[in-house]
């Protein structure tokens, strides 16, 4: 029998039997190895995203593990391929497919959260979402490459080049993965972190990290900057105070790019957009080109993810592993061990 993680109501998870069925013309079944948490999953879980969830609802989109099965039709993919999935299906019909944005799709499936996602022990997605990884790649690391083609994308989308100073306000793992990236690029970067284990691990990457609850965050900006103000922030915080301290730093014809989901409005200083003629930026998920990108810099090491990875719990204790994210504290990405790596396989 194998075995799913299901959200059934706030604050509930329960594990059931998984509804496996042969993959069908042009899909692939799946064994996870790892699944990785997501601040949407905490979303989720706290009942804040009940009118598009349908529970019992199978949660799970950042993940690893290899291929068990291939249905008809389906082509370069065999039993034992490591994997990432590409956790989207588009209609290709709506504007903004037709215009080339199939990842912002007026119709976009986000699987793991409109349809059943990974955190399961066999997995049956299509064929097409599938991106391979490299063999030499523990799978453990692997399921860090969905959160880093978010950061791909979203350096991307800010346009990060090399020399721009950047501030990433927020210094949890998107935030973090985003200055590892824009670092990458050329960047000299400033994370903005307000909790401590998370500021340490920045600075333990290499990174420069500042506590807004210590410092003015925009006078150390004016100081590094010599007064002129940084080229972009990440506003990753999902905070009113961290939008207000991501316009505060920007320079003249800065770029913000707006990375965190905010549930409600926030108010906005637009006099400082008009003053200093600044550029807002959406960022939203990826495009293949980012996934394949985020799969070679965890592979080479230019993110180190397993530095990222704060624990690894079996599937069966997914309940525990959300409440210690969702209080806080010393951890910055757990993992969920399906039971499908060479310790345990599932039967």
């Amino acid at each position: 029998m194998t075995l799913a993680v299901r959200y059934t109501r706030a604050h509930t998870l329960d594990t059931a039997p998984a509804l496996t069925a042969p993959p069908g013309p042009g899909e692939v079944e799946l064994a996870p190895a790892y699944v990785g948490i997501c601040g949407t999953d905490l979303h989720i879980f706290h009942g804040d995203m009940d009118a598009r969830v349908a529970a019992p609802a199978v949660l799970g989109h950042e993940m690893s593990g290899r291929v068990v099965r291939v249905g008809p039709g389906v082509e370069g993919w065999r039993p034992g391929d490591t994997v990432t999935v590409m956790p989207l299906r588009w209609d290709d019909s709506c504007p903004a497919c037709r215009a080339g944005h199939r990842h912002i799709c007026r119709h976009l499936d986000f699987i793991g959260i409109d349809s059943p996602g990974a955190m399961q022990q066999r997995w049956t997605v299509p064929a097409s979402t599938l991106v391979r990884l490299p063999d030499s790649l523990p799978l453990d690391q692997g399921a860090l490459v969905e959160p880093t083609a978010v950061a791909v994308h979203d350096v991307g989308r800010a346009g990060v080049r090399d020399g721009d100073r950047v501030v990433v306000v927020g210094g949890g793992p998107v935030g973090v993965l985003i200055a590892l990236v824009a670092r990458a690029s050329g960047a000299d970067v400033r994370v903005v972190e307000l909790n401590a284990h998370r500021r340490l691990l920045a600075e333990d990457l290499g990174l420069t990290a500042w506590n807004p609850a210590a410092h003015d965050i925009p006078e150390l900006v004016a100081r590094w900057t010599g007064e002129a103000g940084t080229d972009i922030a990440f506003e990753v915080s999902g905070a009113a105070g961290g939008v207000d301290t991501a316009v505060e730093v920007l320079g003249a014809r800065g770029r913000l790019c707006l990375v965190a989901i905010h549930p409600r409005p926030r108010e906005v200083n637009l006099h400082r957009f008009f003053w200093r003629e600044l550029t807002l930026v959406g960022a939203r998920l990826y495009d293949r080109s980012d996934f394949e990108q985020a799969a070679t810099l965890v592979a080479d090491g230019t993110v180190p993810a397993q530095r990222l990875i704060s624990k690894v719990v079996p599937l069966t204790e997914a309940s525990a592993a959300f409440e210690a994210l969702e209080s806080g504290g010393d951890v910055m990405k757990i993992l969920l061990d399906c039971g499908n790596t060479p310790q345990g396989a599932a039967v």
